[in-house]
């Protein structure tokens, strides 16, 4: 498979995940604590999080037909 056909993975900051999702950093923090998200290391400081994982935590919320009325 060529570099042209394959999706490419973009590892983003904690900073960066916390704004795409509306939440402080702290909670990306404790989603990586729990197990809920992946956080991959770059050398000693720098953490990375899949985009990816952000969308695939996002689950929507069912709606009730016809509005709930």
């Amino acid at each position: 498979m060529s570099l042209a056909t394959t999706p490419r993975t973009r590892y983003i900051t904690i900073g960066d995940a916390a704004e795409y999702l509306s939440v402080t950093e702290r909670t990306v923090r404790n989603y990586i604590a729990r197990g809920e998200l992946t956080g991959y290391r770059i050398g000693t400081r720098a953490i990375r999080i899949d985009q990816r994982e952000l969308e695939n935590l996002l689950t929507p919320i069912p709606t009730v037909a016809g509005g709930g009325r």
